[in-house]
Formats: structure tokens, C-alpha cells, sequence
């Protein structure tokens, strides 16, 4: 179990909240994790990149010139590979990139990732939807500096909801990123410097991944 201090819309302590997840053992812990890195990056990649063999590429239907007596070298279509406008040797062609991981590894790896974080670069505050009636950057950014957040750290927030002022109040912040408790994934908990989660998401988080 591991357990945290909640920080208030001031940086003042202002409670504990904790968090117990089933994680990987400390010998297989990275070697789950890279897994589970691959495969979600891998299969970010759309696999869409083609280029034409010299079947593929349009005209050369006719032998450029005749074999003998020209002084040239013998050519039999101007889309060989080796003229201006051929087709390409060994070029790309569409392919799925994707990479299989069972369900329960992925999620093991998870909590892995996440409660690793905790321990050192999580900052668990309060709900502060509350505190921002309108959108406004500015105060966003002091309460990030209240917090202990540097100006060139990349944050990831993890939130229960997403109110509206709190999304227009962040999305203008340089290395900023938001998600819901119910969707994290492992490169956007590896990526970060910090974490900062709300209170409402640590209790969401431990319901929805305790198991």
C-alpha cells in the first residue's frame, strides 16, 4: 500500500489518501512494462506507408531503345528501379504493426506503472474544480507552482471528471496532458515528470483496478 499526502488549492496539507493494487514482482516489474510500452506504441502506428514496385509504377510498357547499336546501355523500360520515376526495391508496403499482450498482463502492467510513480512523482490534491468558477490560466499555473511543479516539467493530470472550466483552464499550459482515471495507459504514465491526481481519481483508480 502506499500512501500519500493531499495537497489543497494552496499547496497546504490537507489529508492522506492511500492506494493498494495487486503490482508485477520486482524482478519481472521492467520487463512487463517495456511489453506493455511496445505494444501500445506499436500499435499506434497505422502500417499505411506504401511505394510501387516497377509492376506497379504506370507506363514502360515499350523497350526505350533498341539493345544494340546505340552506344547506351541495354534498357527494357524506363521504370526500372534504377531511372528517374521507376519503382522503388524493397520499398514499404502496408502492414499491420500491432502486438498481442493478454488483458490481464496489460492491467497488472498498469498498476504497475502508476503505483511506481506515487512513491515520488505524484502529487495527489484536492478537487479543485471548485476554485476556478471561470477558466483562468494564470491562476492554473500558480496553483501547478504552489504544488511544486517546475515551469519545464511535462504534468499529466489524472482526473475523476473533466469539468469544462478545468479543461480550458489547462489545455493552454505548455507539456500539459489530461486523462480520466478510467483510461490510463502506460506511455502517458512513463512520459510524464510529474503526476497529479485528484483525490476522486485515486479512490475511481482503486476501484476500477483493484484486482
Amino acid at each position: 500500500m502506499v500512501e500519500c499526502v493531499v495537497q489543497d488549492w494552496q499547496g497546504q496539507e490537507a489529508g492522506k489518501a492511500s492506494v493498494e493494487l495487486k503490482v508485477a514482482k520486482p524482478e519481472s516489474a521492467s520487463h512487463i512494462l517495456h511489453r506493455a510500452l511496445v505494444r501500445q506504441m506499436s500499435n499506434a502506428r497505422q502500417g499505411t506507408l506504401s511505394s510501387k514496385t516497377r509492376a506497379e509504377v504506370r507506363g514502360g510498357g515499350r523497350k526505350p531503345w533498341r539493345q544494340k547499336g546505340t552506344g547506351r546501355a541495354r534498357a527494357g523500360s524506363n521504370r526500372s528501379p534504377l531511372w528517374k520515376g521507376g519503382g522503388v526495391i524493397f520499398g514499404p508496403k502496408p502492414r499491420d504493426f500491432s502486438v498481442k499482450m493478454n488483458r490481464k498482463e496489460r492491467r497488472l502492467a498498469l498498476r504497475t506503472a502508476f503505483q511506481g510513480r506515487l512513491e515520488t512523482d505524484t502529487i495527489v490534491v484536492q478537487d479543485f474544480a471548485d476554485q476556478l468558477p471561470r477558466p483562468k490560466t494564470r491562476e492554473m499555473v500558480a496553483a501547478m507552482d504552489r504544488w511544486g511543479i517546475k515551469e519545464d516539467d511535462k504534468v499529466l493530470f489524472i482526473l475523476d471528471e473533466k469539468p469544462e472550466n478545468v479543461i480550458l483552464s489547462l489545455r493552454n499550459i505548455e507539456r500539459v496532458k489530461i486523462i480520466s482515471a478510467t483510461n490510463l495507459n502506460i506511455f502517458d504514465l512513463l512520459n510524464a515528470d510529474r503526476l497529479v491526481v485528484t483525490a476522486a481519481a485515486m479512490e475511481k483508480i482503486q476501484e476500477v483496478y483493484s484486482d
